[in-house]
């Protein structure tokens, strides 16, 4: 049965046509699995969050966490949710078997994680912080701290946060002021204060481990100077039992545009000089073991972000179809029998505008992902880099130019719904609330376009992005040798041609003297690759579809138009794989043209706002 969380029958068109993920189960790793169970485990991804996710999404934003006397407590309906992530194994998805773990490829729960975050983005944020912070501890930690912490927060027993921000150090951790005094060569006494803590205090768990970043006393200042701590909020006894409570107070949480469900709090550590913390891994290597969990959150942004857009567009779909309002427009002063909505043309044009910019990042997302599952399968070191490498370079695109073409998404999803999509009547309104801090939070997105263009288009030496345009190439070829495609590939051939014009420019700038006039155009850039890269997706999918299609033609032997018309109307799968085509031709007609255009803006030398005086803004 569909539903308006995402649009399942597009979900395997990418998983099993596009991007062909049965191919991971000839590898070792991922042997023991079959398509029907991966089927199997999408389905009941769909079923938990249409039953117990969805129908608490509207108290998480209307009752939202509340903070009395350092306590947080949760909407009541959230409770049940959030044991049954621990309870079906969710936070262990992808974890190895040995550790309690299922081994299920990143990409099959990305798709799950998708779903989940179409249903409730705000509850879902806990348990992937719990999976954070197990990475960390399996990487990092010690023997002893593997068998107090690795069960509890793999089986989502106990939740897991990630404290960096502080009120002087957003971005700029190497401002960090928290301390860390030495006790033993394990146990440091923490003191200071983070803000923007996500699950930091809340009544859903009995332990919260929080992996803190902090300065031990006489180490250097800056990035090199960073340690990482790992600090419970009830202290943990030898046997694994839970023991007294630690120095740790939620000073309050924030009153915020969306995402009200999710806890963020305001976290103060040793105002009693008594906050004890285990150092995780050693000294200095704060920054590092911390990016493990901030890279997993990025692309796990980039998954929200697709989520929310995907929800928005299907409830506009269903909305579209169901209003009534005007006349067609064909037939005005000749009729006044009202139409649905969705046959105004503006309607339409904003629906497929929205379609297609959706399912373009579906596919980067899953793409992405599938490449964490070749990394990690594969057995060739140089593969196994290579792989490494692309995800590095699609992370920032997964998580920035997702999540601003999501927000235009919800946003346009809003305008369908005309006044009512203000009013809370629908939920589009929440879905534009709860998107926004996509663009905010693990990095605004401007920082993550400097990092696109400072270091992953540089990445190699630049092979990487090489490697990306033989890819975007491949793609070019293979839709040529179609005649009905062969203009949209020159389109999007075309493209990639000023893309790679305006990165070679751009990162010239850089190792010159004009850095400055590079890194104001980092985020028009990284809005262009993503683009680029939506129309290698499209063009990928449409190649796909088109020959899907021709051959549900061939074999029900139908040649005129009007016989294929008739055919799409009355078979789903033809009726969807057209609807792919001309999403995709829509894309690419509507966004390989513009690249040009703004290439040329780019390589201009338009560098008002550095001449710009503070004085004159």
């Amino acid at each position: 049965m569909a539903n308006n969380l995402v649009n399942k029958r597009d979900v395997d068109f990418v998983l099993y046509e596009q991007i062909g993920i049965m191919d991971l189960t000839r590898r070792e790793l991922y042997s023991i699995y079959s398509k029907d169970e991966f089927d199997m485990v999408i389905e009941q991804a769909i079923k938990f969050a249409e039953n117990e996710l969805e129908p608490c999404n509207v108290d998480g934003d209307r009752i939202g966490a509340r903070w009395k006397d350092g306590e947080v407590t949760l909407p009541a309906s959230f409770y049940n949710p959030l044991k049954m992530f621990g309870e079906q194994g969710w936070v262990a998805a992808c974890e190895d078997p040995e550790l309690g773990g299922q081994g299920l490829p990143h990409v099959v729960f990305t798709a799950c994680n998708e779903v989940f975050h179409a249903a409730n983005t705000a509850i879902n944020l806990y348990p992937s912080l719990a999976h954070g912070t197990f990475t960390m501890v399996n990487k990092y930690g010690t023997e002893d701290q593997k068998r107090k912490y690795l069960e509890k927060l793999l089986s989502y027993e106990w939740a897991g946060t990630m404290n960096l921000t502080e009120p002087g150090a957003g971005s700029s951790l190497a401002h960090i002021q928290t301390k860390a005094e030495k006790i033993d060569d394990i146990h440091y006494r923490i003191k200071g204060q983070k803000i923007f803590i996500t699950g930091g205090e809340h009544d859903a768990h009995p332990n919260i481990i929080h992996p803190v970043l902090a300065r031990i006393e006489g180490d250097p200042p800056g990035i090199k100077g960073i340690s990482i701590f790992l600090v419970p909020r009830y202290h943990v006894k030898d046997d694994g039992t839970i023991g007294d409570r630690n120095d740790i107070t939620c000073a309050g949480i924030e009153h915020k545009m969306g995402l009200r469900g999710s806890a963020t709090c305001q976290m103060s550590f040793g105002d009693n000089d008594n906050c004890i913390g285990e150092i995780l891994g050693k000294p200095g290597q704060g920054i590092q073991i911390m990016f493990l969990i901030m890279n997993e959150e990025r692309l796990n942004v980039g998954v929200q972000s697709v989520g929310l857009a995907s929800t928005a567009y299907l409830n506009a779909l269903q909305y579209a179809k169901e209003r009534l309002q005007g006349v067609d427009i064909r037939k005005k002063g000749s009729s006044s029998e009202q139409v649905a909505i969705i046959n105004h043309p503006d309607v339409r044009r904003n629906l497929l505008d929205m379609k297609s910019r959706l399912e373009g990042l579906r596919a980067l997302i899953y793409y992405t992902a599938y490449l964490l599952d070749l990394e990690k399968a594969e057995t060739d070191e140089e593969k196994k880099r290579d792989c490494f490498n692309m995800v590095e370079f699609f992370t920032p695109i997964c998580k920035a130019y997702s999540s601003e073409v999501a927000a235009g998404i919800c946003s346009n999803a809003v305008n369908v719904f005309g006044g009512y999509g203000y009013c809370q009547d629908y939920p589009v309104e929440q879905y534009f609330r709860d998107q926004k801090i996509t663009a905010l939070y693990e990095g605004t997105n401007a920082i993550h376009a400097n990092d696109l263009l400072t270091r992953k288009m540089r990445l190699g030496k630049g092979k990487v992005l090489r490697d990306v345009l033989v890819e975007i190439d491949a793609a070019v070829k293979t839709a040529s040798e179609i005649e009905e495609l062969k203009q949209m590939a020159d389109m999007v051939g075309g493209a990639r041609k000023h893309f790679e014009q305006a990165a070679n420019f751009l990162l010239e700038q850089l190792s010159g003297e004009k850095a400055m006039e590079s890194f104001q155009k980092a985020l028009p850039m990284l809005m262009i690759t993503g683009d680029m890269i939506l129309g290698w997706m499209h063009l990928w999918q449409c190649t796909v579809a088109y020959t899907r299609l021709m051959k549900i033609f061939k074999d029900r032997g139908v040649v005129t138009g009007d016989e294929k018309e008739e055919v799409i109307r009355d078979n789903q799968d033809a009726a969807f794989y057209q609807g792919k085509i001309v999403s995709s031709t829509y894309y690419i007609n509507e966004n390989m043209k513009t690249i040009e255009s703004r290439v040329q803006i780019i390589m201009s030398g338009n560098d008002a706002p550095l001449r710009m005086f503070e004085e004159s803004f």
